[in-house]
């Protein structure tokens, strides 16, 4: 009999239901992270024109994240709440809800971007028709081959719902070590393979999305825990409509915030693209680089987000506040961690990634003023996760909203003065810092009251 690898969220101590729930999910976010920066360390050996490039192209990877977002969002708070009240049979509709709705999504994101693949880049004035090449060639292997990604997304979602955070972790390790050895092959050339470069970058990360979700599929049938809402589920077909509206309801803020979040960082990456070619270079590593502390925080978000949901599906709403200061003092010290990181090693990091000494200074610069906030943009992704379990991601998504678009008026005041380029930075941090105390002040309001409004 195989073991049951569900983690009871409801009920025992608090802080062991939560780390064990959470410490798998923070080592897939932070393989996640490995895995962005195998990528960006092998392109980098290519030049900063190849690097921003891929970061053009990238940004629509990301933006077309809010699509699987939505899906993953509704599905995994409306099965983990469904639990909560114990009833499997409702869980198991809100999960085929979400797995239909994201191959929807992922088919049409992939038409788009492979027919409008010169338009979309073209956006982004790179001002270099190599870099541009690279970008065309990078979003339409990526984004045309997007449903990998977006159904294990789901997937992950849903196991994490129902308290298995471990099947993802297995199938993200996996998927690590299979990108970390196609990288090098087919970046570079090596043996009977030939030097593809971008296109080699972006062939290694489907290859390895693609063999991630095979893994989490193929181990659906494996659990055997009662809880398990995948096993034997039928996705073609049709569940009652209320399933694809609690997806939609709960899902779509995540999605608009997600989106309109993307938009803005396009829009500040297009600003940082008058500075040069090295300045979108800078911006698209630095960002990965500070995907050490977001990927993780984002990973604990997922933790308390499920065990939230849960707790709050089963009326339990003290041991919901507990979980989130075990949460709140994990996340926090983390991202203090990675500020003294950055702020202490700024050099030795860009040397990873560049090799031209104005682009290696310009990331020294932007590691600089980007460490400063870390904590809070870690606190910040982790409230976000447990509202969201409580079913309030309108909430959510008017903050983030309204404290990010903050973000383009601030860049263009900002990067005007003498700080230039550095600018840009400074107006990413200060709204991280605003945005991690506002979003605690919600939570503790929200929470604090004697009956919550779950929608």
């Amino acid at each position: 009999m195989k073991k049951n690898r569900q983690i009871t969220l409801t009920e025992g101590p608090i802080l062991k239901s939560l780390v064990a729930l959470a410490v798998p999910i923070m080592a897939s976010s932070f393989l996640n992270t490995v895995y962005s920066i195998t990528d960006m360390a092998w392109i980098g050996m290519l030049g900063s024109k190849a690097v921003a490039g891929v970061g053009v192209g990238g940004m629509y990877i990301w933006l077309s994240q809010g699509l699987s977002s939505l899906a993953r969002m509704g599905g995994q708070v409306n099965v983990a709440q469904a639990f909560g009240r114990g009833k499997k049979e409702e869980a198991a509709e809100y999960a085929r809800a979400a797995l239909q709705l994201v191959v929807m999504f992922g088919i049409l994101f992939a038409v788009i971007s492979v027919s409008f693949a010169e338009g979309l880049v073209s956006l982004f004035h790179l001002g270099d028709v190599r870099a541009v090449q690279y970008a065309e060639s990078y979003l339409r292997i990526t984004c045309g081959l997007i449903i990998f990604s977006y159904l294990t997304v789901v997937l992950t979602g849903i196991y994490t719902a129902q308290g298995d955070s471990r099947t993802p972790l297995l199938a993200n390790v996996i998927g690590l070590v299979m990108n970390m050895v196609l990288d090098p092959v087919l970046i570079l050339g090596i043996g009977p393979f030939p030097r593809m470069e971008v296109n080699g970058a972006a062939v290694a990360t489907v290859l390895a999305q693609f063999v991630v979700m095979l893994v989490m599929i193929l181990k659906a049938g494996g659990n055997k825990g009662e809880n398990n809402v995948l096993e034997g589920l039928r996705i073609i077909k049709q569940s009652e409509s209320k399933y694809y509206k609690g997806v939609f309801r709960i899902g779509t803020p995540t999605a608009i915030q997600g989106t309109v979040y993307c938009m803005i960082s396009m829009v500040l990456a297009r600003m940082a693209a008058s500075f040069g070619p090295g300045a979108v270079a800078v911006q698209r590593v630095g960002g990965q680089v500070e995907a050490v502390s977001w990927n993780t925080a984002d990973g604990f978000a997922a933790a308390i987000n499920a065990f939230t949901a849960q707790n709050y599906g089963a009326g339990q709403i003290e041991r919901v506040r507990k979980g989130y200061r075990i949460s709140f003092w994990t996340t926090a010290v983390w991202g203090g961690l990675i500020t003294l990181v950055f702020l202490c090693f700024p050099r030795p990091i860009s040397q990873i990634f560049f090799y031209e000494a104005d682009v290696i200074k310009e990331s020294v610069g932007y590691l600089s003023i980007i460490g400063i906030g870390e904590a809070f943009m870690c606190v910040e992704l982790m409230t976000v996760g447990a509202l969201s379990g409580l079913g309030r991601t309108k909430l959510c998504s008017i903050i983030s909203i309204i404290l990010t678009s903050s973000r383009i008026p601030l860049a263009l005041i900002l990067s005007s003065t003498a700080l230039g380029l550095k600018g840009i930075w400074w107006a990413l941090t200060l709204s991280s810092i605003v945005k991690g105390a506002l979003f605690t002040f919600a939570f503790r309001t929200v929470s604090g009251k004697r009956v919550i409004l779950s929608h």
